[in-house]
């Protein structure tokens, strides 16, 4: 993929690409070790900054519910596992957060690529999240979605709040 190439993005019905990942402690996270459980992957630009603090720390208060409806949660950054550490560490994160320093994830899952920002369009991290089905397929496809409010936007859409 060129770096100007706009990344392809994934649908409802496509299946998921693989993603195998380490994690904040060292261990490698594997999609396809989940299959036979629902997960919602979700890509964010970088650990310990506002809006992805925000993000993560909404996901780590809903987990327990997410859990008991049979969800688990990945958070994917190019961010290095040190770092992904420390940002469990300070913020008392209870999902899993996995590192794609070389992005290659994130071009399999059409995350990174040309988005704007503060009016100029720049390479980067585009915040989405998806939806895996226990076969491994995408159930839901979110691009460019807000860090704030997005994990009530999300248990709305999945039907976990009356």
């Amino acid at each position: 993929m060129s770096e100007t190439a706009a990344p392809t993005r994934l649908s409802p019905g496509d299946p998921a690409p693989d993603l195998t990942l380490g994690d904040d402690t060292g261990a490698t996270v594997s999609l396809a070790d989940l299959r036979g459980r629902k997960v919602i992957v979700y890509f964010y630009p970088a650990a310990m900054t506002p809006g992805c603090t925000k993000q993560a720390c909404d996901f780590t208060d809903s987990l327990e519910s997410l859990r008991a409806s049979g969800y688990e949660v990945l958070g994917v950054s190019p961010d290095k596992p040190a770092k992904l550490a420390s940002f469990r560490e300070r913020d008392g994160l209870g999902i899993t957060l996995l590192s794609d320093p070389d992005k290659s994830a994130m071009a399999a899952w059409g995350t990174f690529g040309e988005k704007k920002m503060y009016g100029k369009i720049v390479q980067g991290v585009i915040r989405s999240t998806f939806v895996v089905d226990e076969q491994g397929t995408i159930e839901l496809a979110q691009y460019n979605v807000k860090a704030t409010g997005h994990v009530a936007k999300l248990r709305r859409d999945l039907g976990l709040d009356a």
